[in-house]
């Protein structure tokens, strides 16, 4: 069924600009008075004034908002004193019709003063055209609704041939806000909308659009099952209402070696499509299929997407380094040992094997890591100027305590507490493994074992002390835990942290 909707914006506009032609309107309040609460300015350019009277001083402030900071409209003067006024505003050619709000503000008491210029005018466009247009200008688009993302203010995806434009914002059919879901819009519908189009960082918007027409979708997926598979791969349903002329299946190429059909089943209105994924041994992977039907003269689409988990091979850091692989997921365990921007995730991790940058970790400035603590990170591998661990996500992290070597002497017996301890080192009884007395102050303690890094076996334990050149009387910071052997306290399976 095909929903018209039309809105007499012309009417709307053009009674506004009625009223601000009506100049007898003034504000009763006491504190400030205005010749006119509406303002209109040539849609060609150009300044008109007002008369402002206050008994006290008073500010003009644009109304302004994240999406719309109102750089056309100049206010000449944004504060006055006591007494009569007069009131410029002014705008350069308007490439359409547009508004905006400006709040005149005196001894606690507040004047909207209501800004148009020109009509809005909407220009019928597809989505390219709509990203190389101007900002501000007003549109009117159709397309197919390829994504909802948020439900009650309204924004989702716009399609069409040439491109994709992001819709920010939907009113009612009331041309209210906030009411989106009355429109019952559902993905694979055909809309035309119209609004002013806004550029936000990188993205493309048309801002709180008006909805004109909406040609309910002939095929639409009701639900699907095993949206997420497992590594090892399995069967993906989709189940799809069809009121059209049978249903094809889009795969996209760079699925087809890992994503194929099995069955289609269709039954009056109702059909079930079953695909089969084969195991994966890679990176987590994704991809969205679109389902095809058709009335005889129109195409009709509407789609599902599908995730499947890779394979998350834990390795040490320098295998990672190694492996060079941008497409596997990587498990790494290691000690912070530096951060070079905490707000943004940014820092680096080292292991027995070696040391790697990890960029952007999502989250991190909020998760109270500190250099010294041992975290588990999952993530992929990337190479700007450094290797890097990119798209990290934490899933283990063991806070370790800075302590003097004092406090640790006074601290239980503990095989999970870990102390980041620093030292002058007073002996060596072995070198091959790293035990040695560590002096801070009158305090000493035993450091049983000093290896190059976390997750060190064997091996790889051995001549940490030799290999980075440590001798006696250097200063020494180890992590480990405290024990105590044949009444002996001691920092147990000490981690190597630096040294002076």
């Amino acid at each position: 069924m095909k929903l018209k909707y039309f809105f007499p914006l012309f009417i709307a506009a053009l009674a506004l600009t009625t009223s601000c032609a009506d100049e007898n309107q003034v504000t009763l309040l006491d504190e400030i008075q205005v010749s006119s609460s509406y303002v209109s300015i040539p849609q060609t350019g150009g300044s008109t004034s007002i008369t402002v009277t206050a008994k006290d001083s008073w500010t003009a402030e644009k109304v302004t908002t994240e999406k719309d900071a109102v750089e056309w409209l100049t206010i000449s003067s944004t504060t006055g004193s006591a007494g009569e006024t007069q009131l410029t505003f002014s705008a350069p050619d308007a490439i359409n019709g547009r508004t905006a709000v400006v709040l005149l503000t005196s001894a606690g008491k507040t004047q909207r003063i209501n800004i148009i210029q020109g009509l809005p005018i909407a220009s019928d466009a597809t989505c390219a055209e709509v990203i190389a247009g101007p900002d501000s200008k007003t549109y009117r688009v159709t397309g197919v609704c390829t994504s909802i993302v948020n439900t009650q203010y309204g924004n989702w995806y716009l399609t069409d041939k040439t491109g994709t434009v992001y819709i920010y914002g939907t009113l009612d059919k009331d041309g209210k806000a906030q009411n989106f879901l009355s429109w019952k819009l559902e993905v694979g519908d055909e809309i035309t909308v119209e609004g002013p189009k806004t550029t936000y960082g990188s993205t493309i918007e048309l801002v709180d659009v008006t909805v004109l027409n909406i040609n309910k979708s002939l095929v639409k997926v009701d639900s699907v099952a095993n949206a997420e598979l497992l590594p090892e791969g399995g069967e993906f349903t989709a189940f799809i209402t069809c009121k059209g002329q049978g249903v094809s299946v889009d795969i996209p190429e760079d699925a087809k070696s890992w994503l194929s059909i099995s069955s289609i089943q269709q039954s009056g209105t109702n059909a079930v499509v079953k695909f089969q994924a084969v195991a994966n041994s890679g990176g987590d992977r994704s991809t969205t299929i679109t389902f095809h039907t058709t009335d005889g003269k129109k195409d009709y689409t509407t789609q599902a997407s599908l995730t499947q988990k890779g394979a998350i091979i834990e390795a040490s850091i320098a295998d990672f380094i190694a492996a060079a692989d941008k497409n596997t997921q990587y498990r790494l365990t290691g000690v912070i040992t530096s951060i070079t921007d905490a707000s943004k995730g940014r820092f680096y991790i080292r292991d027995f094997s070696g040391e790697v940058y990890v960029y952007n970790m999502a989250g991190f400035a909020s998760l109270g890591l500190k250099a010294g603590d041992i975290i588990t990170i999952t993530g992929k591998y990337d190479f700007y100027n450094v290797p890097e661990v990119v798209s990290a996500v934490l899933e283990k992290a063991i806070s370790v305590t800075p302590a003097t070597i004092a406090e640790v002497l006074a601290k239980p017996d503990s095989s999970t507490d870990y102390y980041i301890v620093s030292g002058t080192i007073d002996s060596i009884e072995n070198p091959t493994y790293g035990n040695l007395h560590l002096k801070d102050g009158g305090s000493e303690i035993y450091v049983y074992g000093c290896y190059p890094g976390w997750g060190a076996t064997g091996d790889f334990r051995k001549n940490l002390l030799a290999d980075k050149g440590i001798v006696l009387g250097d200063k020494l910071t180890v992590i480990g835990t405290k024990t105590t052997y044949n009444n002996t306290i001691q920092l147990q399976n000490g981690i190597y942290f630096s040294h002076e």
